[in-house]
């Protein structure tokens, strides 16, 4: 009778402490998971339903820190076989924010669901699916969070992302993108120019399944005196900690009329030759 009854208190334990696991725990998982670049910052509540405030660092040390304006609010629970998250933050979120989570062994999975829209089965792709939705805007001095070079160029303007969904993978180690995501970047400006306004760009990334897990993005000018175009992939390697690499190749150049404005960002973008700066990474 003692053993049965110590079970019974020991079972009753694990489940209060699972039904009221405080957020913090989420935040530290969430800081761990992203090197400390994303913060849920004074976290409130339990693991399932909470709200913190979400912060951009540099990482790991740095002393640079941008915080956005209210609370970030969300609800975890069972969806399925996989968790599923709720997120509302009444600055910068449309509506409601849906994450399906699917743990499984080997393989991790992340579906991001505009509004009702139906999960895909694994290896169907989304890149050719229904026009984006968006899913939310945010500031983009928050970015001045996450240090060099944003802390540099202090950038202002808006930041939306478009998604028709999408799904992130890692599979052994390796990631992979399937779907398609823009983020628009409107009426960009920079304390290094003085111009009040550089321009407005597009960003579009696209993954297939069939393409082994490489992930493309494209960026293009859509207005504006600064004039930034250039193509990119990221690519998902195995091994331990699963890095994802990113190569990038674009150039930047002053539209006619702007180059003295422009001259002392040009020479901070990239490596300048002549009138353009070559931008190169990875």
């Amino acid at each position: 009778m003692w053993r049965w009854a110590s079970a019974g208190v020991l079972l009753g334990g694990a489940v209060v402490l699972v039904a009221f696991a405080p957020a913090a725990w989420l935040a530290a998982a969430v800081s761990s998971a992203t090197g400390e670049r994303l913060q849920l910052a004074d976290a409130r509540g339990t693991v399932w339903n909470g709200s913190a405030v979400m912060v951009l660092t540099g990482g790991t040390g740095s002393r640079s820190a941008s915080a956005l304006p209210g609370r970030f609010q969300w609800t975890l629970g069972l969806d399925g076989a996989a968790l599923g998250l709720r997120g509302q933050h009444a600055c910068c979120i449309n509506g409601q924010l849906r994450l399906r989570m699917s743990p499984g062994f080997g393989r991790q999975r992340v579906d991001l669901i505009p509004d009702q829209a139906a999960l895909v089965a694994p290896g169907a792709s989304l890149a050719g699916a229904a026009a984006p939705r968006s899913l939310g805007q945010w500031p983009a001095s928050w970015l001045v969070g996450l240090g060099t070079p944003w802390n540099t160029l202090q950038p202002s303007g808006t930041l939306q992302l478009s998604s028709p969904g999408l799904t992130v993978e890692q599979v052994n180690g390796r990631w992979l993108f399937n779907g398609r995501a823009d983020v628009e970047l409107g009426n960009m400006a920079s304390r290094v120019s003085t111009l009040d306004v550089l321009g407005s760009y597009r960003i579009t990334v696209t993954g297939e399944p069939a393409q082994g897990g490489a992930t493309r993005l494209q960026l293009v000018t859509t207005s504006g005196a600064l004039l930034l175009n250039g193509e990119g992939q990221w690519s998902g390697t195995g091994g331990a900690g699963g890095a994802v690499k990113l190569r990038f190749n674009g150039t930047a150049s002053a539209a006619p009329g702007s180059e003295t404005a422009l001259d002392g960002l040009l020479n901070i973008i990239g490596r300048r030759q002549g009138a353009i700066s070559l931008i190169s990474i990875g």
